[in-house]
């Protein structure tokens, strides 16, 4: 009997970037949902940071000020070092990570048939990294320095 299933496609994996410094920044414990915010995340990755920024900007959800913040603290980490040209900087990560509840569960919303669920109110860990890609050619040198050492 022949083979009924379809043929799977090669995966075509995108040729890696490389990046030679990162600069993080965080807000613990931000007072939004980390499902909401993802959404709005989403948007931001991959992205310059100059587009980035400017994306939030305009950005109607409560997440996107949150972001920008996030973005500018970033960007101000980044600042300080002389040798980074800020205008190329890369969000290489950006990510929303669950806290904490608030207040842990100490309310309860009253359900059918005398049953209690707890009132959740969550909470986010909003982490962006920045990165100056590195030109192929700095990457073949750094990769050359290393083989005379060895």
């Amino acid at each position: 009997m022949p083979n009924t299933k379809p043929n799977k496609k090669p995966n075509k994996k995108k040729a890696a970037v490389a990046f030679g410094k990162t600069f993080r920044a965080k807000h613990t414990n931000a007072r939004i949902s980390p499902f909401k915010c993802r959404a709005v995340m989403d948007l931001v990755r991959g992205k310059g940071i100059e587009d980035a920024i400017t994306l939030m900007e305009f950005e109607p959800r409560r997440a996107a000020s949150l972001i920008q913040k996030v973005l500018r603290s970033a960007l101000a980490n980044a600042s300080n070092d002389l040798d980074v040209n800020l205008k190329s900087l890369i969000v290489t990560d950006a990510r929303v990570d669950g806290a904490g509840l608030l207040n842990g569960r100490r309310r309860w919303q009253p359900r059918a048939m005398g049953r209690a669920f707890p009132i959740l109110k969550r909470t986010s860990h909003i982490s962006i990294t920045l990165g100056e890609p590195v030109s192929e050619a700095k990457t073949e040198a750094r990769a050359a320095a290393l083989a005379e050492k060895e």
